[in-house]
């Protein structure tokens, strides 16, 4: 079947045996935690996938890295979800070095060459925040740093390496800027707590990671010369950008999982393909559109607009295409297998991501009205 066989294929070329090493597991089995999926991840180079070729990692474009992470939620939704969150620090952490001394290249060369996780305690658009706002705080205290703060929930919270986080850290000059913690994951101080409630992505290991008095060498955190409480909008659009094309990307990934079950079915092959395939399919160009102008474009205000919309569309294609896709497979199906619904109700989580479409009407109104775009 040609559904899928692109995504596949650059999955093949940037995590060489990953799509395999997935198949061979039933879908409980790597949805549950602890999944094999984070092991397979690590084990086929999957950490390297943003990182720059300079620094040793695969160099993957926007658009390279959306189709792989569709095929990522189309074998194991839990894993596209934790892999969204190291993708997203590792971009991160790309962009901060922009603004900083460039110590960041080496911490990036560590992370693709010895294939560590790294889990996002970013802010990732909390409600009245700057998607980089600090949440956990950070002081001197003689030549260390201390960390203290949570990060709820935190993706790949127990397979991780390293903690990115946000953090607001005077100078010698005596001004607040932003910086770039690394937190080793085996540092005195980090405690996991358990929090997520529900057996729906349970793979993605996201419970709390509470930091008290976690000390730091300065060199783990990477400064840069912006303000704490001017977060330039290149960062701030460049976060929000990489979140929800990677994240919309996994969930499609999700939905196409069940669209592919849906085709496949005994006697589906004689049925109209359309009202399972269009509107994912769809919906995809649409991130794809927007990773394609993540190459050639500005990153602004505009360009952002765009992937939320593409977003939002992703969400109502999901809605849509579930629930023609479980009405097609039937009863016996849903009696016989959890899969189908289980694809279902992980695929909805996208509605759960900041920013919430409910609390971004109002600023995409002003926006198109003339007014700056606001995160809300």
């Amino acid at each position: 079947m040609n559904f899928l066989h692109r995504e596949r294929a650059a999955l093949e070329a940037f995590m060489p045996g990953l799509d395999q090493a997935l198949a061979r597991h039933p879908l409980a089995e790597l949805e549950q935690s602890p999944s094999p999926a984070i092991r397979a991840f690590r084990d086929a180079g999957g950490p390297g996938l943003l990182v720059p070729t300079a620094n040793a990692g695969s160099g993957a474009s926007a658009l390279q890295a959306v189709r792989v992470q569709r095929a990522v939620g189309a074998r194991c939704p839990s894993l596209a979800v934790a892999t969204t969150m190291h993708h997203f620090s590792i971009a991160g952490l790309v962009e901060a070095g922009k603004y900083s001394s460039g110590l960041e290249g080496l911490l990036l060369e560590a992370i693709a060459k010895d294939r560590m996780l790294v889990a996002s305690g970013f802010a990732e658009g909390r409600s009245g925040q700057n998607i980089l706002s600090p949440h956990i705080t950070a002081e001197r205290r003689g030549d260390r740093i201390v960390l203290n703060g949570s990060k709820m929930p935190c993706s790949l919270s127990r397979s991780m390496d390293l903690l990115t986080a946000s953090v607001a850290l005077t100078g010698e000059d005596g001004v607040e800027r932003l910086a770039v913690a690394l937190i080793p994951a085996k540092s005195p101080g980090i405690e996991i707590r358990p929090f997520w409630g529900t057996p729906i992505l349970a793979g993605a290991e996201s419970d709390e990671v509470v930091l008290k008095d976690v000390e730091l060498d300065p060199q783990m955190v990477v400064p840069t010369e912006v303000t704490s409480d001017a977060v330039p909008d290149a960062l701030n659009v460049a976060g929000f950008l990489w979140f929800e094309v990677l994240l919309t990307a996994g969930y499609l990934g999700m939905a196409s999982a069940l669209v592919e079950r849906t085709l496949a079915r005994k006697g589906g092959g004689e049925d109209d393909p359309t009202p399972y395939l269009i509107a994912v399919e769809a919906a995809m160009l649409a991130v794809e559109a927007v990773a394609r102008a993540m190459a050639d474009e500005e990153w602004n205000d505009t360009l952002l607009v765009q992937a939320l919309t593409a977003r939002y569309a992703a969400q109502e294609a999901i809605a849509r295409t579930t629930r023609a896709c479980l009405a097609a497979l039937g009863g016996m199906a849903f009696i016989g297998s959890p899969d189908g619904s289980y694809l279902a109700s992980a695929a909805v989580g996208l509605t759960f991501h900041p920013p919430a479409r409910s609390r971004m009407a109002r600023p995409l109104r002003d926006f198109l009205d003339g007014r700056p775009l606001r995160i809300g």
